[in-house]
């Protein structure tokens, strides 16, 4: 398991993370999403033992991980600036993994070469920024750690790189009980491979929750009336957003689906249909019922959505 209790990281003046708690379950996949300067790269650097908090705590397995060579053993860590040795082939990284970490698995490296059906005797130099990240995340599960951790796991990767990475580690969590972070810019990207999600902004988590439980908590419904009516129509109903055009009204609503559909139904609507509800739908609803609006500075999807196209 993974804990953090009010970790702080600052950089002379500026606070890269603020009191960060979270406590991360063995077998989970936890995705990190947020701009750019949120915090997640920093995060995984301390939880990985790179950076010294500068206040609060990081402990894997209860031990804490900086300078902790029996914890760092157990890590595989991704990060966003890839860095190969000179000139070096993926076989001549290999050995280097082979030599420092006694779990690395020459069948597992040689298997995952061919299936990504990379060269291993090319130079990473002639590497595509694509191929680099596929070299990464072949030495990095080759060592089968308990823990992954992936900073813009998908960053350079067509879609199917992106869905064979995402089987692997699945595959790695499911059989070997791994645990991984994963951060990214998308939350399309990770909607359909994390157990959990957390939403950094300014170097604080502002929203985590289960995938599951935010999934089947809310729904979007569209209601119509033949009469007059106004919002006071749907009393008795946690809306965490309302909007009327004409006679139609959208409402996003928590709790008991069933309940709230047979009130509604009641009163004999000229429309009501449960709509598709995204993830980014439920976190922007979510984060406006806490106050977070996206019109100052805060994280906006779509701008977000357009950039990584």
């Amino acid at each position: 398991m993974i804990q953090a209790e009010h970790l702080t990281k600052k950089f002379g003046d500026f606070t890269a993370l603020s009191d960060i708690r979270c406590r991360i379950p063995e077998g989970c996949i936890y995705g990190m999403v947020g701009s750019n300067g949120a915090g997640k790269s920093t995060f995984l650097r301390l939880v990985s033992g790179i950076y010294r908090p500068d206040g609060g705590s990081v402990q894997i397995d209860g031990e804490p991980v900086y300078e902790n060579p029996a914890v760092k053993e157990k890590i595989s860590f991704v990060p966003d600036d890839l860095y190969f040795m000179g000139g070096a082939s993926m076989n001549r990284m290999a050995d280097l993994y082979s030599a420092a970490y006694p779990r690395f698995d020459r069948h597992r490296y040689e298997y995952l070469v061919k299936t990504f059906e990379l060269n291993p005797e090319r130079s990473t130099n002639g590497f595509s920024k694509g191929m680099r990240r596929q070299a990464a995340i072949i030495l990095a599960l080759s060592r089968r750690p308990r823990y992954l951790f992936f900073d813009e796991t998908f960053d350079g990767l067509d879609p199917v790189m992106r869905n064979l990475v995402k089987s692997l580690i699945v595959k790695d969590v499911l059989e070997d009980k791994a645990t991984a972070i994963i951060t990214s810019h998308s939350l399309r990207e990770l909607e359909d491979t994390c157990d959990q999600l957390a939403l950094l902004h300014k170097g604080g988590v502002v929203l985590e929750s289960d995938i599951l439980n935010l999934k089947t908590t809310l729904f979007k419904l569209q209601v119509a009336f033949s009469d007059t009516y106004g919002e006071e129509r749907f009393a008795g109903i946690e809306k965490l957003h309302y909007s009327k055009r004409g006679s139609v009204t959208t409402l996003i609503a928590r709790g008991d689906k069933k309940a709230i559909l047979a009130q509604l139904s009641a009163m004999n609507p000229l429309l009501l249909d449960v709509l598709p509800l995204t993830l980014e739908e439920v976190f922007t609803y979510e984060l406006e019922a806490l106050g977070y609006h996206f019109d100052i500075g805060g994280y906006d999807f779509e701008k977000e959505e357009e950039r990584q196209k």
